[in-house]
């Protein structure tokens, strides 16, 4: 028994230190950049979308959103109280649920963590997170056009930790917590990734995430609400799933469906969406990521 279970152990421990070292300087990246743009970058962009004006043109409000939405590094407790300052500032609702939607779904380091995916499914994520954001905005265009959909009470503009007068110790320290928020999630995500790899066979992958696309999607958008805590432990579990049949549909689908039904995140939107506009929410998101995943997969 013990024999048996020291090999079972280095086979576990053989497969994380390939997941590690494969993905390890994608994280790393991620977390540079990421710490780069919130110290150096963040306002600018904030700026930018208080910029915007409330007469222009819808539409191209909505895009641009969107865009500045996914270049903001911030998570989903620092977006709401900046979009409550946004919307006393006078930017539309529709304006500021493509901004919300994007940022929820992705961020710069992420954007470079999932690198580590491969090129075409880093492009698949980024493309149909920005369209999110552009759907959510044109939602609430066409449906909310004469009402409000967000609900900002006692919502201050969080304060800047990134305070330190020395432009590099300010950028560690972001850098640091950085680590903190990710580093669990990225070892896990690794050691999930080594048990799926010795445990479960390609073929039960196959069966559940691409033999049949349409089932593989569905599968794949319902394991996300649960199993998404954050996207550095994602990340390394979509390159096995991915390895092992997943289709480029599912994950798609895991990708949107998972960060924006995550639970710190759901706490945070039940609060300003209220519980009518909080179930519209879960059936925007479930509806998107099942139709993304369905036409994915039909096109590629």
């Amino acid at each position: 028994m013990t024999e048996i279970i020291k090999t079972e152990s280095l086979y576990i421990w053989y497969y994380f230190t390939v997941q590690f070292n494969q993905i390890f300087w994608y994280w790393v990246a991620g977390m540079v950049i990421g710490s780069v743009i919130s110290v150096f970058f963040k306002d600018r962009i904030h700026n930018l979308v208080r910029q915007m004006k409330s007469g222009g043109s819808g539409i191209a409000g909505i895009i641009l959103a969107s865009v500045l939405g996914t270049a903001s590094p911030l998570c989903m407790y620092g977006t709401i109280p900046i979009a409550a300052s946004f919307s006393k500032g006078g930017i539309k609702d529709e304006w500021l649920a493509s901004f919300m939607m994007s940022s929820i779904l992705l961020n710069p380091q992420l954007i470079i963590y999932s690198a580590a995916l491969g090129i075409k499914v880093l492009v698949i994520r980024i493309v149909s997170c920005f369209l999110c954001g552009i759907a959510a905005g044109l939602m609430i265009r066409l449906f909310f056009n004469k009402k409000s959909f967000f609900t900002f009470k006692n919502f201050d503009e969080p304060a800047n930790r990134d305070t330190d007068p020395d432009m590099f110790i300010r950028l560690l320290k972001n850098i640091f917590r950085n680590f903190k928020a990710t580093g669990v999630y990225f070892l896990v995500g690794v050691f999930l990734s080594a048990l799926f790899q010795r445990y479960v066979p390609q073929e039960a992958v196959t069966a559940m995430f691409g033999g049949n696309e349409a089932w593989g999607v569905l599968m794949a958008a319902t394991i996300g609400v649960p199993l998404y805590v954050c996207g550095g432990g994602t990340i390394p579990i979509l390159r096995v799933w991915l390895a092992n049949g997943m289709s480029l549909g599912s994950a798609a689908a895991f990708m949107l469906i998972g960060p924006a039904t995550k639970i710190t995140n759901l706490g945070a939107l039940k609060s300003v969406l209220g519980i009518k506009n909080f179930i519209l929410y879960w059936v925007f998101i479930i509806v998107f990521s099942c139709m993304s995943g369905f036409l994915i997969n039909l096109v590629l």
